[in-house]
């Protein structure tokens, strides 16, 4: 599945990389993550809870309705099953939690982090905390973690690249160059022709909403120079990252009530697509 032929939100569904580019990139972009081999997966309950959770993660607006409330699934932005390396990558996820969360201010939970992205990137409702559909899908999460070494390491996020100014009348050109083929040229392409293999919607009521981590300009540029076009992935210059993303993000997109209230002791990310509360 594409998200810039698929801008597919830390990350990408909640709040992104580390907003600085990495000062060395120890893992390429275009290989996978360490992780167990669904091979090794048998019918035991365990292998069965941890297919299931793969699955809903692909297939999650077709799984999950009630809870999903646009064209998007959870591998729209976390790609290769949640593999790939800057693509906001789940390998190592429940390693790193529960940890504080600068975006709400308190300590978080893996499960936390989960619903967050259904209310945010999926414009969904939160999954029940003790129920299967959590706990499945956290089971794959930690499955997919079991052979990442906990603390630091490369590929995770999504390596922000140096900030620049876009254009988005030059990123509305790039854009019909390089992703309409994918996207459509009204970046509405997946939720038009219900075609899988077409990228999702970019903007509009069936894409991602103003307070997903994909709406910040410096994530969308990142992943797009990494990983768009979907087929040639790193083919695209910073420069041009930048201008498509820009223009991607001034296109209208659901809004998320109570955001105003995101990073309340301040220090919101300067690329922040809305205004907050507290100072940054």
């Amino acid at each position: 599945m594409s998200l810039v032929c698929s801008l597919a939100l830390a990350t990408a569904c909640g709040g992104g990389g580390s907003g600085e580019p990495a000062a060395e990139t120890a893992v390429a972009p275009d290989t996978l993550l360490p992780a167990p081999a669904e091979s090794l997966l048998t019918q035991d309950s365990a292998s069965r809870s941890i297919q299931r959770g793969l699955a809903l993660l692909v297939f999650t607006r077709d799984s999950l309705p009630s809870h999903v409330g646009n064209a998007l699934h959870c591998t729209s932005c976390h790609l290769d099953k949640g593999r790939k390396p800057f693509a906001n990558p789940l390998v190592g996820v429940t390693n790193r939690y529960p940890a504080y969360w600068a975006r709400t201010g308190t300590e978080v939970t893996v499960e936390d982090r989960v619903n967050d992205c259904f209310r945010r990137s999926l414009n969904g409702r939160p999954l029940r905390a003790g129920g299967a559909d959590m706990r499945d899908i956290v089971a794959y999460l930690t499955w997919l973690s079991s052979e990442m070494p906990k603390g630091p390491h490369a590929g995770l996020g999504v390596d922000s690249i140096p900030p620049l100014q876009p254009d988005t009348v030059r990123g509305k050109t790039q854009f019909a160059m390089y992703c309409s083929r994918c996207h459509g040229a009204d970046g509405q392409s997946g939720s038009r022709l219900g075609i899988e293999r077409y990228g999702p919607p970019l903007w509009g009521p069936q894409s991602f909403s103003i307070g997903s981590g994909m709406s910040r300009l410096r994530i969308v540029a990142a992943f797009v120079h990494h990983h768009m076009p979907f087929d040639a992935p790193g083919f695209v210059a910073d420069s041009i990252s930048y201008d498509v993303a820009g223009f991607v993000l001034s296109r209208p997109r659901p809004d998320f009530p109570g955001k105003e209230l995101d990073w309340p002791k301040g220090g919101a990310p300067e690329d922040l697509a809305y205004k907050t509360k507290a100072k940054r």
